[in-house]
């Protein structure tokens, strides 16, 4: 069953009426397919009205949508023969963080990814996607094996941010993010990073520092979560959607600042309501970019993928 959010709520009714009307055995004169034409037009208006101006707030809502695609769906649908690929080789394999190789559009890449779960089964194998320490350092090693076969990076983003236990603070979690940035910029060979739902925190820059940063068109991107800044700012986490006004989390607000290259069109309604139409406009999106990238010798790839993200703190500090 789909789930609305509240403020898709006017959608919610029309969509129910159609589907009564569909099940009617007895329509007592009513034009069953002329009635439920009318209501999915007006449905789909509805729709549009609201997606045209969503706020900030309601943003962080669609970003985190249970049913919008997440990274596995994306690995399923557009790398093919992947061999996933398990442990930092030095604690445990952390399922919150998902990697391995296979082709996309028959080159070779190796895919990295935050994967949050589907149900309540999956959600805890995976954490709801918040890693620790050994899920970065899988990513490290990762990259580390695509750069010495020479193979594109691609990673998905999608997670509240690192796992916040006492547990992955005693195994070293701010080191490994630190260092799974620091090996994003080592690394010999092309990485594209996209923000499919919510990036939150050094849990997502820790697979974001890439030559091209993408963002789906309801995703977000932020330093912290809104409730977080407003217990933080106000005390208050019901100022939430103050705090992501303030934040500037949007996709579109983040290409403004020149902290993101690409923002990939959603179909109305989100991701959630079309996961195929938006996982192939990814497609497109990373196929552009990855014949931009290629060409580009090593030592220069490097080079400009560096100088990009000094660019932002000079412009910043200016």
């Amino acid at each position: 069953m789909r789930q609305f959010l509240d403020f898709e709520k006017p959608v919610a009714e029309l969509e129910n009426k159609i589907d009564e009307l569909r099940q009617m055995t007895d329509p007592n004169g009513v034009n069953i397919e002329e009635e439920t034409a009318r209501l999915s037009e007006k449905a789909e208006k509805h729709l549009r009205a609201i997606y045209a101006k969503l706020t900030p707030w309601q943003k962080v809502q669609v970003a985190r949508h249970a049913q919008r695609p997440h990274t596995q769906d994306y690995v399923n649908a557009l790398i093919t023969d992947f061999t996933p690929l398990a442990g930092d080789r030095l604690f445990a394999d952390d399922k919150a963080v998902i990697g391995g190789m296979g082709r996309f559009d028959g080159t070779p890449v190796m895919v990295i990814g935050t994967e949050r779960g589907s149900d309540l089964e999956t959600r805890l194998q995976h954490n709801f996607g918040m890693a620790r320490p050994e899920g970065y350092r899988k990513a490290q090693r990762l990259m580390r094996m695509a750069g010495h076969f020479n193979m594109p990076i691609l990673t998905f983003i999608d997670t509240a941010g690192a796992w916040p236990g006492i547990d992955a603070e005693q195994r070293g979690q701010a080191e490994a993010i630190a260092r799974s940035i620091a090996t994003c910029f080592e690394v010999p060979v092309p990485l594209v990073a996209t923000v499919i739902g919510e990036g939150g925190s050094g849990g997502a820059v820790a697979l974001g520092a890439g030559d091209r940063v993408m963002m789906l068109e309801n995703a977000i991107y932020s330093v912290i979560s809104p409730e977080a800044c407003a217990s933080i700012l106000w005390r208050d986490p019901k100022q939430a959607s103050t705090a992501a006004e303030t934040l500037r989390l949007t996709a579109q607000d983040l290409q403004k600042l020149g902290l993101i290259d690409r923002i990939i069109p959603e179909p109305v309604g989100g991701a959630q309501r079309e996961p195929t139409v938006a996982i192939e406009s990814v497609r497109t999106a990373l196929t552009e970019e990855l014949k931009t990238l290629l060409p580009i010798a090593p030592a220069r790839l490097k080079e400009l993928r560096r100088e990009k993200f000094l660019a932002m703190g000079r412009e910043a500090l200016s």
